[in-house]
């Protein structure tokens, strides 16, 4: 008897129709195979035969050991995981006359079976839900655990089950089982800004809030230089709570990249805040940038719509990072196999945070470097001239002084709540200002002729940058970023023109530019 069942293969963020078909018909001796799966499977779903087998029988169903031929189609796509345990196990019950029904074709399904028959989580609930909408399923099938995952989508009903027992009485009509509701909006604005940390927590370091104010309202990428202990991981870890709140289809973008990563965690629905992702600095080029056999996202799409931050940047394997160049200019990355090219997104923020020198200490006010000549200069060679190029602004990080960590808590500085409503502002002047402008949202994201558009100094402007050109030994690459910045910090001032003010504090935030720097004996 031949049987179709409906599931689906994830690729790359989106997800595509897969019919199991299931012919089961004769007996097999026992010393010959009784069930074949063809159609590229990997061998997860071929190994699916002892799993299947075991569970159909803890399930109270008999193994008839009928020869069983399992297609999955289209052949041409290769097809991985265990999720394909449910929708093969249905179609064989009912291929071997052990259950009958006729809302096979209204359900598409997956899920991996335990050798008990209960079903254990996927990846990818979330965007097979979406493509089992566009289909016009009347429904989806999934493990409980993944129920409220796949529930954000609207239009279809989503059945979480725990065995296959379950889903088999539940297809054939015997018990129902309740759709699950989740209200996106509800979700969506329940915990949209929830933190655990607050730049309040900082004592000191206004001038790194304030360099981080900037990033934020203008989307830039920072690089914090500063000895050990100086608090750069700390105000890196807060950045995110002054970024603007996701928008809902941010929100569905990057819960969809978590849900093919298997990141989100059991019974989640949505991610309503940005992802905040800090990769160890021995992470691999593939585990960073995404790929492998069955290409899968990376960090820097893991933090899509949010912040990466690299900590103690020059100690990360150099072809990791040149591999993020393209990523980080292009906001997307596209892995190439033999057999299949994908596209994830990877908008994202970077942070990175390094010591000055190997000893941790150049150019610290109380402690002396003993690093030798010349050290200095290549422990920052480490980091290439193309990747500087993107990093907007660079900042130096002082230790805070004993008065500002002993000073009583009403002296300390403004909360995430009230920099993130500066930030908002800024970003709101960017918005309305790129409006028809595809894909850019902010001013980091301006291309040149933009910049030639919308960041033009004036005479007193253009005599600064010279001269800080000329007298800094600024690179010609920094000009751009420069003008860039100052147009972030007139932003945030509501200031329709670039002012020399604006000029001179985005000057100051090119220390890595400079010439002289990393030079023992010259200032930073």
């Amino acid at each position: 008897m031949l049987v179709k069942t409906f599931a689906s293969a994830v690729q790359g963020v989106d997800a595509q129709s897969i019919i199991v078909e299931v012919n089961a018909g004769g007996t097999v001796t026992d010393n010959k195979p009784w069930y074949n799966v063809i159609g590229l499977p990997d061998s997860a779903i071929r190994e699916g035969s002892y799993r299947v087998e075991t569970a159909v029988c803890n399930s109270g169903f008999k193994n008839k050991r009928l020869r069983t031929v399992i297609n999955l189609a289209p052949a041409d796509v290769r097809k991985e995981g265990a999720a394909y345990d449910l929708p093969i196990a249905m179609a064989y019950l009912q291929a071997s006359r052990q259950i009958h029904s006729n809302r096979m074709k209204d359900y598409l399904m997956m899920g991996e079976l335990s050798l008990s028959g209960e079903l254990r989580p996927i990846k990818g609930a979330l965007p097979i839900a979406i493509k089992a909408r566009q289909l016009g399923y009347r429904g989806l099938l999934v493990p409980r655990e993944n129920a409220r995952e796949a529930a954000i989508v609207d239009g279809i009903e989503v059945h979480g089950l725990g065995t296959l027992r379950e889903a088999a009485d539940f297809i054939t009509g015997i018990t129902e089982v309740p759709a699950t509701k989740v209200d996106t909006r509800e979700e969506f604005f329940r915990d949209r800004m929830a933190f655990g940390v607050d730049f309040r927590d900082v004592r000191g370091q206004e001038n790194i809030k304030r360099a981080l104010t900037i990033a934020a309202a203008g989307g830039h990428n920072v690089i914090l230089i500063g000895p050990p202990g100086a608090g750069k991981t700390m105000l890196a870890r807060r950045l995110p709570t002054i970024l603007p709140p996701l928008s809902l289809r941010e929100a569905l973008e990057t819960t969809k990249i978590h849900s093919v990563a298997g990141t989100l965690g059991e019974d989640a629905a949505l991610i309503t805040t940005r992802p905040f992702r800090s990769p160890h600095h021995t992470i691999s080029d593939v585990a960073l940038v995404g790929g492998g056999s069955f290409p899968s996202p990376g960090e820097i799409s893991l933090s899509h719509n949010g912040v990466l931050f690299l900590d103690e940047l020059p100690e990360f394997r150099r072809s990791a990072l040149e591999v993020m160049r393209q990523p980080m200019e292009e906001r997307r990355i596209v892995i190439s196999r033999a057999r299949i090219t994908v596209e994830f997104p990877s908008s994202f923020m970077l942070i990175a945070s390094m010591n000055p020198c190997p000893c941790g200490y150049f150019n610290h006010p109380d402690r002396e470097c003993v690093c030798a000549p010349g050290v200095v200069k290549r422990y920052l060679n480490r980091i290439s001239g193309p990747l500087l190029d993107r990093i907007d602004l660079h900042v130096e990080v002082t230790p805070v002084p004993l008065e500002k960590l002993t000073a009583p808590d009403d002296a300390r500085g403004e909360d995430s709540k009230a920099i993130a409503a500066r930030v908002q502002q800024a970003r709101e002047i960017q918005a309305t200002r790129f409006t028809g402008q595809n894909g850019i949202y902010c001013n980091a994201q301006m291309p040149s002729r933009l910049v030639r558009q919308y960041c033009r100094p004036g005479n007193a402007g253009n005599r600064l940058l010279k001269t800080a050109m000329e007298k800094l030994q600024l690179s010609a690459r920094a000009y751009d970023r420069i003008l860039k910045v100052a147009r972030t910090v007139a932003d945030l001032e509501s200031s329709p023109e670039i002012l020399t003010t604006h000029l001179a504090e985005a000057i100051n935030f090119r220390t890595l530019d400079r010439g002289s720097w990393g030079e023992k004996g010259v200032g930073g």
